[in-house]
């Protein structure tokens, strides 16, 4: 079984930043998988924010471009998802994701992804 563990979220002003952090345990070899973060807001559909390949190529949702950064510690089994001047409709459960396959836009739908975080709330509000 794969195990990824959402962490760093919470309440921000707008403009202000957080960074949120996804470990992975469990039966994964973490340097081979795409890595993806995507949100889900009130009343909305899940929608993906940005992914990372195993050879470090990244994507990201047109709404994010230029605010959110993704990276990835593959010594720690983490990827962490960099965002910067937040906006109230940045507001929403965000889910770590991991798929051995997936490595290109595809990577920003959820069909590819075999392992999912239990999610964290991020709420941006003044």
């Amino acid at each position: 079984q794969v195990q990824l563990v959402e962490s760093g979220g919470g309440l921000v002003q707008p403009g202000g930043s957080l960074r949120l952090s996804c470990v992975a345990s469990g039966s994964i070899t973490f340097r081979y998988y795409t890595m993806g973060w995507f949100r889900q807001a009130p009343g909305k559909e899940r929608e993906g924010v940005s992914c990372i390949t195993s050879s470090t190529e990244s994507f990201y949702a047109d709404s994010v471009k230029g605010r959110f950064t993704i990276t990835r510690d593959n010594s720690k089994n983490a990827v962490y998802l960099q965002m910067n001047n937040l906006k109230p409709e940045d507001t929403g459960v965000y889910y770590c994701a991991a798929d051995l396959m997936v490595a290109d836009l595809r990577g920003l739908t959820e069909e590819p992804y075999d392992h999912w975080g239990q999610g964290i709330q991020v709420t941006v509000s003044s």
